[in-house]
């Protein structure tokens, strides 16, 4: 899942540590979402995007969905 989070976090001079302090979770679960090797769980997702002020999906977007082949 793609999603805008370091720029979000970078629009208000934020640190990892920082927003991971106000999201109440680890640096490194910060870092793994910016870096898109974790997607966070739902409740999670309404907590950055209460926090930033911002809809879910302004910050998070799905993958591209690949077309299915024929046959």
């Amino acid at each position: 899942m793609k999603n805008s989070l370091r720029v979000l976090r970078a629009e208000r001079n934020w640190t990892q540590a920082d927003l991971a302090e106000r999201l109440g979770v680890s640096r490194q679960t910060v870092n793994a979402i910016e870096t898109e090797k974790y997607e966070p769980s739902l409740s999670l997702a309404f907590k950055i995007a209460q926090l930033v002020g911002r809809p879910i999906e302004d910050i998070f977007q799905p993958n591209e969905v690949r077309a299915r082949g024929k046959g």
